[in-house]
């Protein structure tokens, strides 16, 4: 704030300031030239101080006045019109007539006339002549001026060196300013492997330091953020592995005694409860893996090993296995799949999964449709069916896990996923980036 006032008041003090500081070099300039009054005193007392004298002690009167001003033209003309002692100039007369006497006042009167002239009649009354008295107008300057004529250069390089301090001290003031926000703009780029910037140091407790401190205020907060949040989720990752864990030994034994009690008789609705359990069984199979598989791999601990591989082979086979189950649930299946090799890098098991993945969900939640295409060319796969679309209801509906495995499967292997779905159908695209 003192920077900027200090700006803000130097331009209008510039001027008066660098006058001020030229006042010593004004007062060595006074002249006796510079004041014509005094001059007009001077040779009015004398001229009185005249009156009937003689031409000898006139000359001599005046020639005292010239030696104090040696610079000015100091002459006189006596009763008979003619001039006398110290006339310089070239033009003037020997004889005055009245023509030129009427002239010669006319071309000397006024406040610009150069040079200076004042007429002072001789004596009481006006039959004795009168003293001239000329002074060039370039002696009668004041202070100011003369300082200004002759110093204006100085005065001139004063004023811009205000200026060009001003405009430095701008430049500085500014130049920091921006240094110090671009180091916070810096740090605020720049983040460590964590993902979130380094700490500022604070250097000034100023507007800016208050700022710098806010940016490591809320640097602390994000640390300490991203420390809550990575041991939630290891919590939660190791929830989910312990609950799979002790999920899988009762499903196990559900299952197992699901197999026995086929082999008891029963009635029509005790095998159809027996399959409905059976069924159930499976489908907590599957959501536990799921679970499993998507904390694996959300974690980067699922086994990843990619080759060049023929994606159309891995394509056929998945559809082949899967065929019977759409025939048998009265889907009319068409396949589209090219018969000569497509080599992507991929992970064969990875993408069993996706397939796997992407058939199931099928088969549970557009059974209503009773319709699946697939089709692989060098464009890329494509799963189309004609069921109720994402936004309808099935009762098969879960939370979305299998597609989240899907689309980290495929960001993992650099293949690009896309899901088009509406009331009519679904069709999922997925192809490699070039």
């Amino acid at each position: 704030m003192l920077i900027i006032f200090l700006a803000i008041i130097i331009l209008p003090f510039s001027f008066p300031l660098t006058s001020l500081l030229m006042l010593p070099l004004r007062e060595g300039m006074t002249t006796s030239y510079q004041s014509g009054s005094t001059l007009e005193v001077i040779v009015k007392k004398t001229a009185k101080e005249l009156d009937g004298a003689e031409i000898p002690d006139v000359n001599q009167q005046v020639k005292i006045i010239q030696e104090s001003y040696k610079k000015a033209d100091i002459f006189w003309v006596d009763g008979e019109g003619r001039t006398r002692q110290n006339a310089h100039q070239k033009d003037i007369p020997e004889i005055w007539s009245a023509g030129y006497t009427v002239a010669f006042m006319k071309k000397s009167r006024g406040s610009d006339a150069d040079p200076y002239t004042l007429v002072t009649m001789l004596g009481k009354d006006n039959k004795q002549g009168f003293i001239v008295t000329q002074v060039p107008r370039t002696l009668m300057k004041t202070n100011d001026e003369l300082v200004y004529q002759k110093y204006n250069l100085l005065w001139i390089i004063g004023i811009f060196i205000i200026l060009c301090a001003f405009i430095f001290i701008s430049f500085i003031f500014f130049y920091r300013i921006r240094k110090r926000l671009l180091r916070v703009q810096n740090a605020m780029t720049t983040p460590t492997k964590k993902g979130i910037p380094l700490p500022l140091i604070i250097g000034k407790r100023d507007e800016i330091g208050q700022l710098e401190n806010s940016f490591n205020d809320m640097i602390g907060k994000l640390e300490a953020s991203r420390d809550r949040e990575k041991d939630e989720e290891e919590l939660r990752k190791q929830l989910i592995a312990n609950l799979s864990h002790d999920l899988r030994t009762p499903l196990t034994t559900i299952r197992g005694h699901a197999y026995r009690l086929k082999k008891e008789p029963l009635t029509i609705q005790g095998h159809s409860s027996l399959a409905s359990i059976d069924a159930k069984v499976d489908y907590l199979g599957q959501l536990i893996e799921n679970l499993m598989s998507y904390t694996l791999l959300s974690s980067g601990k699922y086994p990843f090993h990619p080759d060049r591989i023929d994606a159309a082979r891995i394509v056929r086979s998945s559809s082949a296995a899967w065929y019977p189950v759409f025939e048998k649930e009265g889907f009319v299946i068409e396949l589209d799949i090219i018969n000569t090799p497509i080599f992507w890098t991929i992970d064969p098991q990875w993408f069993e999964r996706v397939l796997d993945n992407l058939f199931q969900n099928v088969n549970r939640h557009a059974v209503s449709g009773k319709y699946i295409r697939v089709s692989f060319n060098h464009q890329g796969l494509s799963v189309i069916d004609h069921g109720k679309g994402m936004v309808g209801q099935s009762a098969a509906k879960g939370a979305g896990i299998g597609l989240s495995i899907v689309s980290m499967m495929l960001k993992t292997m650099n293949l690009d996923f896309a899901i088009k779905s509406d009331e009519s159908g679904t069709m999922i695209t997925i192809q490699p980036p070039d």
